[in-house]
């Protein structure tokens, strides 16, 4: 089954590359339930709880926008209306020109900010993230595209790690990232405290942390709404060779707790934000 095409949304404004990646689409997934956080989700999808006053799924594709990524495919599913409202709402409050619609779409330009152009597809209530990829074939059948989850940020070098994809080959990239620890470090000498290091990124191993490259043949793994991307999927392309890893040693974090949404914020308010690269006039590499 096919996800369907709720609105396609041209939004001119600042382009924040200088080189864009084109005819390469951003796939983000946003359908989930977010149970693990349901004290934010009840009233509202994952993706659009808030890191300093502006939903986690704008910051992750103004991280993909600095890198010259700017076309986007949202995968909505749960609470889909609240996604699509702040998208068109986004665009219009940005946009001094009157929006043109043509065939269930709508355009809106501006000269001095974003261009990005956003696909919102329905991909079902309770469809598995690997579902939710399948449903979007028709859209992606053209080439390499770029997949992440909606609820995680970092500080990933996405040129290099596109690159990367292209030089080896294969089906499918994942992007291995260090699990941040939930307590403090010590390092002993004896009984002795030689090192304390507060809640280090690192040191149990890697862990899949999204932000993938994906060929079209990826498909073949992913028979329907059923299928869960991570077992389904990535295991069946491990065993066949077919899936490498790009390591990330740097900052990433996902939203899976309060904590994790006060630590979030807590770091934009103190202007402390890893991921942030389009403040840092981030370009593609």
């Amino acid at each position: 089954m096919e996800g369907t095409l709720l609105h396609s949304v041209h939004s001119r404004f600042r382009l924040c590359a200088s080189v864009t990646v084109r005819f390469m689409k951003t796939v983000i997934l946003a359908g989930g339930f977010g149970t693990r956080l349901s004290e934010e989700t009840s009233a509202r999808p994952k993706p659009m709880v808030e890191i300093g006053g502006m939903p986690i799924l704008w910051h992750i594709m103004k991280m993909y926008g600095a890198a010259g990524f700017s076309e986007f495919v949202l995968a909505l599913g749960f609470k889909s209306d609240v996604i699509q409202s702040y998208i068109l709402d986004y665009a219009r409050q940005r946009t001094p020109a009157s929006p043109g619609h043509t065939g269930g779409g709508v355009r809106v330009r501006e000269g001095d900010r974003e261009d990005w152009m956003v696909h919102l597809v329905d991909t079902g209530l309770a469809t598995q993230t690997g579902g939710r990829l399948k449903r979007l074939a028709g859209w992606l059948n053209d080439g390499a595209f770029m997949m992440t989850y909606g609820d995680g940020v970092a500080e990933v070098n996405l040129p290099a790690l596109l690159a990367f994809h292209r030089a080896h080959g294969k089906l499918a990239t994942v992007t291995a990232v260090r699990p941040p620890a939930r307590f403090g470090a010590l390092e002993l000498d004896g009984d002795v405290v030689s090192n304390f290091s507060e809640k280090p990124q690192g040191g149990e191993g890697w862990i899949n942390g999204g932000f993938f490259v994906l060929e079209p043949g990826v498909f073949d793994y992913l028979p329907g709404d059923e299928t869960v991307f991570e077992r389904d999927a990535l295991e069946p392309l491990a065993r066949d060779g077919q899936l490498m890893a790009f390591r990330h040693e740097g900052f990433w974090q996902c939203m899976d707790t309060l904590r994790d949404v006060r630590q979030l914020n807590s770091l934009w308010d103190q202007n402390r934000a890893p991921w942030a690269v389009w403040k840092r006039g981030a370009t593609a590499r």
